[in-house]
């Protein structure tokens, strides 16, 4: 018994600590995950605070699992736990059984899992935190309390200022389809090993009255003498690696065209300032460094586009308060918010390949 609490102790602690940290790199990554629970929940009021929220839930992960490998504060932290998988429990079951929204993003987008796959992950996790949470009273503490309590205020501090650090200068690691390298072009193409989903077509049929219902291969040779009411297509068996990595990026200039290809296929370095909004950090250093950025790119002859879900904003900012006449194309907003972890963030391309990224805290690295 002993050596099973112990091992379920390591094997929980390690998992929720990893589980954390591989979110800690992208804390808004989770918090667009959570936008989209609010919204299939119709919870919209709580969409302010998503960020907030997803900075307090990968924290707690990373200390809940550091505490349960000190075997510290136990009948506390055990029953935390407890509640939390219980709750993962019902966000995974609602991903897999709802079909509204395609993943939880458990791990972040650096390991994807199907719905089935964390669910199954969840089940197992809560069998184990059941055990220990029955035998907390047997887990005794690895230090004495104030080694314990120092090193989860080392992990406390380590969880802020990481994710602090991410927040302003881009993930250190970079999982997403426009990271550093990729080719957009290519990443908005199906991938050639891509498996279509599996569909029946159903097609209801009336004749004397009653109504018929046939597969496309079931079709009676007379059919003419029968009229046609209605037609469905059902997935029998999905498909995977289905879709593009990048989708709905289009770009489209002032007169509403999609220049998107135009822009991606042009030779030569340039870059593109993702900005979706301007709700927050309208001021600041960075409007600065964006002018210079843009002016010293002007007497290099490198080309400055801005990205934006707001065109009439940017172009107040940038071009009739800066006078910097960059051009301005607008984009379909959960794009931008892929494409860029920091609002503003900029590009550095060559043709359609990403060669540098860099959030908004290291704009003044760009010469």
């Amino acid at each position: 018994m002993k050596k099973a609490l112990t091992i379920s102790r390591i094997l929980v602690g390690l998992l929720f600590i990893f589980s954390g940290l591989v979110k800690a790199d992208d804390p808004l990554g989770l918090a667009y995950k959570m936008q989209e629970f609010f919204d299939a929940w119709n919870w919209h009021g709580w969409n302010d605070y998503t960020l907030a929220l997803s900075v307090t839930m990968i924290g707690f992960e990373i200390v809940a699992g550091v505490a349960l490998l000190l075997g510290w504060q136990m009948r506390l932290f055990s029953w935390l736990l407890l509640l939390l998988m219980v709750f993962f429990l019902f966000l995974t079951s609602y991903v897999l059984f709802s079909g509204k929204i395609k993943a939880c993003g458990c791990f972040g987008d650096c390991i994807p899992l199907t719905p089935r796959q964390t669910f199954t992950k969840d089940v197992v996790l809560l069998i184990l935190i059941l055990f220990l949470f029955l035998n907390r009273g047997k887990i005794r503490p690895a230090f004495n309390g104030f080694v314990s309590v120092l090193l989860l205020l080392v992990t406390v501090v380590f969880c802020i200022a990481g994710q602090n650090y991410v927040l302003r200068h881009l993930p250190v690691k970079d999982c997403l389809p426009f990271k550093e390298g990729n080719n957009l072009v290519q990443q908005m193409q199906i991938p050639v090993d891509a498996i279509p989903d599996s569909t029946v077509l159903t097609f209801i049929y009336q004749k004397a009255g009653k109504r018929y219902t046939f597969t496309q291969d079931q079709l009676p040779a007379d059919l003419d003498s029968y009229t046609f009411v209605d037609r469905s297509e059902k997935v029998v068996r999905e498909g995977y690696d289905n879709e593009p990595p990048i989708k709905d990026f289009v770009l489209f200039n002032a007169s509403g065209a999609d220049t998107t290809m135009n822009l991606l296929s042009q030779p030569g370095a340039y870059y593109i300032l993702f900005r979706k909004d301007f709700d927050e950090h309208t001021g600041g250093a960075w409007i600065a460094e964006v002018a210079r950025i843009a002016k010293s790119a002007r007497q290099k002859n490198i080309p400055f586009f801005i990205v934006t879900g707001q065109r009439d904003r940017a172009e107040a900012l940038f071009n009739q308060q800066m006078q910097l006449g960059l051009p301005i194309f607008t984009c379909d907003v959960t794009a931008i918010k892929t494409a860029a972890r920091t609002n503003p963030c900029i590009f550095e391309m060559d043709g359609p390949t990403v060669t540098k990224k860099w959030g908004y805290a290291d704009f003044d690295k760009i010469r």
